[in-house]
């Protein structure tokens, strides 16, 4: 059964109180907090640094049954991608998928490694930010992987980030229009809001849950 899985990029501000979370809430209970009422985030601290299979651990035992991590890879783990996806695998079955940034030009050879390496029981995201990547979607098709914000990716799921704030009800309504499609057909949606120091990324992301759910 396909799912739109909406939330935010991070969940860990101390700004988002009193806003989204309570004014009496502790760091340490954010992610419970978050986790009532979103589905998936973004993992993007483990981006800078792995952190230990312990830690994935202990996210995992924090959330629902339902919920998924979407984890950023760090660049490093390109060329260590057996002890990353040995590590992820901490999560358990709330590990959503994998994102990867690529900030470099078109390397097919590195494409090939990655490809390659991975494991075909996580998904990859590949967030590939130069323009010469264009036209790689196919090949990412074929090994279950999306590019990131690819709207008409082949395949049974999508990698959406919304990074430009703010956004108004029209874009929202059509943005849920875009999902409900996608999910009617079989498709997981993905879809993160970029956090700011106002609690503005939870608040259009339930604002899409609700039109979404309408």
């Amino acid at each position: 059964m396909s799912s739109q899985l909406i939330g935010t990029s991070g969940w860990s501000y101390p700004s988002w109180r009193p806003g989204f979370y309570p004014a009496e809430s502790a760091p340490e209970s954010f992610l419970r907090l978050y986790a009532e009422q979103f589905t998936t985030v973004e993992l993007n601290s483990t981006g800078y640094r792995l952190p230990a299979h312990e830690q994935f651990a202990r996210w995992a035992s924090q959330v629902p049954d339902g919920f998924r991590f979407a984890v950023k890879m760090p660049p490093q783990a390109l060329r260590q991608l057996d002890s990353f996806q040995e590590r992820v695998r901490s999560l358990g079955e709330t590990l959503g998928c994998v994102r990867v940034v690529v900030d470099s030009p078109r390397d097919d050879g590195l494409m090939a490694l990655l490809l390659g390496s991975a494991d075909p029981t996580i998904r990859f995201a590949l967030d590939l930010r130069d323009p010469s990547w264009d036209g790689v979607e196919a090949q990412l098709a074929e090994a279950g992987a999306v590019r990131v914000g690819d709207w008409d990716a082949v395949g049974d799921w999508r990698y959406l980030r919304f990074r430009e704030p703010p956004y108004d009800e029209a874009a929202l309504v059509g943005t849920a229009d875009r999902i409900r499609l996608l999910v009617a057909a079989g498709v997981d949606a993905f879809a993160f809001f970029r956090h700011e120091t106002e609690p503005t990324a939870p608040r259009y992301a339930l604002r899409l849950l609700e039109l979404l759910n309408r």
